[in-house]
């Protein structure tokens, strides 16, 4: 009886197995959580990439834009902006497992948070309604940072290995470079003209360039980030609002808010490889780690699109929440 049973459970252990690996590579995706905001709800929706489903929805502060993970996964960092009337200035911290907030940090004066990205362990964020850059230290609990772009509407933001930051400055129609202080030199700030209205942002991933799409004429700027010079600019649709880099640097995806489209770019040569059409408003984009799958948020439409990298169709769409923007993927 022992030999029979054991000759019975084997096949059957190994079919389960087998269809766990084909679940993993249908999914494409790597362990970890896709995080995605809803402006109007002002929540955190933790989804399972692999079935798309929204395991948890996290209130955060008034009418968040943007938000980053740590490095090891484990937290998510929220920009609070706030709205017309009531201007934010508060980071949400989420606890990604508990699923819930376990800090909310106060700003002071330092008001708009918007866009926010993570280095080296600490959080970088724009302030916008400030006109400048700050960086949050998680393990001290505070901001420990801040410096003044001099610049309008200091939006979305950038940071490279080094420590270099740029931001999108959509009001003053520039990107600011930002280079770290080191040894007896104080930091530098270099303000690059760029076309008009300046928002979304994007380092190549061997950061040599920067691109940026300006919404106020349809155009993108390439940045060379060893001049800090813009070295080209080109169309790209009526009102370009992000860009993000495929994980290899060999692509560009590029949203077109007023065109509801996604166009894509071979980096190298600039050549426009395709262009996607998708539901109203594209916004935020994602790039899933492992390189396979794209995520763009149309916040008009309620909906985020998964794109499939290899062949750039759309495989599905998703309800995240109202108005979806700001996306981060925790490892």
């Amino acid at each position: 009886m022992k030999c029979l049973f054991t000759t019975l459970v084997a096949p059957i252990v190994l079919v389960v197995l087998a269809s766990a690996e084909l679940t993993s590579s249908a999914s494409g995706s790597d362990h970890g959580s896709l995080l995605v905001l809803s402006k109007s709800e002002s929540t955190l929706a933790i989804i399972d990439p692999a079935t798309l489903k929204v395991l948890a929805r996290v209130p955060t502060g008034e009418a968040p834009h943007e938000l980053t993970a740590s490095a090891d996964g484990r937290f998510a960092f929220v920009c609070n902006y706030g709205t017309a009337d009531r201007p934010g200035n508060t980071i949400s911290v989420i606890d990604i497992a508990s699923r819930k907030e376990v800090n909310r940090v106060d700003l002071g004066a330092l008001l708009r948070p918007h866009g926010i990205a993570e280095s080296g362990g600490k959080i970088y964020f724009t302030i916008e309604g400030s006109r400048a850059v700050a960086r949050y230290d998680p393990v001290v609990g505070r901001v420990d940072w801040t410096m003044g772009t001099g610049q309008a509407g200091t939006h979305m933001v950038v940071v490279a290995s080094t420590g270099k930051i740029y931001t999108a400055n959509r009001d003053s129609d520039t990107v600011s470079a930002l280079d770290p202080a080191r040894g007896q030199s104080a930091w530098k700030i270099t303000q690059i003209a760029v076309g008009k209205g300046p928002e979304g942002i994007g380092l190549s991933p061997d950061e040599r360039e920067v691109w940026v799409a300006h919404r106020g004429d349809g155009g993108v700027s390439i940045i060379d980030t060893a001049t800090d010079q813009v070295k080209e600019t080109f169309k790209v649709g009526r009102a370009p609002i992000r860009v993000k880099f495929t994980p290899d640097g060999r692509r560009v995806l590029v949203s077109d808010s007023q065109g509801n489209e996604v166009v894509v770019f071979e980096a190298a040569t600039r050549k426009e490889l395709k262009r996607i059409a998708v539901s109203a408003v594209p916004a935020g984009i994602l790039m899933q780690p492992d390189g396979r799958r794209a995520f763009v948020a149309s916040t008009q439409a309620n909906k985020v699109s998964v794109i499939n990298l290899e062949d750039f169709t759309i495989t599905t769409t998703m309800e995240p929440g109202r108005e979806p923007d700001g996306m981060a993927w925790a490892k």
